[in-house]
């Protein structure tokens, strides 16, 4: 197990696009079929780590995003959450 957290370390540092495109070409290489065993679950527990990194990435920049306000004539009024809790 500690070799699979040294091995998925970098990822805390890849950007959403780095992370996305590592996992398709992961996700290419496992639909190929020309993997062995071992490197297939290898890669696709990689690949998972990757999915989950990307989609805190992703949720993370949704947090960000603002929706304008607008008044009746369709003045902008300020901002508001997009999806307030």
């Amino acid at each position: 197990m500690s070799d699979q957290n040294e091995n998925n370390a970098d990822i805390e540092k890849m950007s959403f696009e780095q992370a996305v495109s590592e996992l398709e070409t992961i996700v290419t290489k496992l639909e190929s079929g020309d993997v062995e065993l071992e490197k297939s679950i290898e890669i696709y527990e990689r690949g998972e780590a990757l999915k989950k990194h990307s989609q805190n990435l992703l949720g993370a920049a949704e947090k960000r995003i603002e929706k304008i306000r607008l008044d009746r004539a369709g003045n902008p009024q300020g901002t508001e959450p997009l999806d307030p809790e």
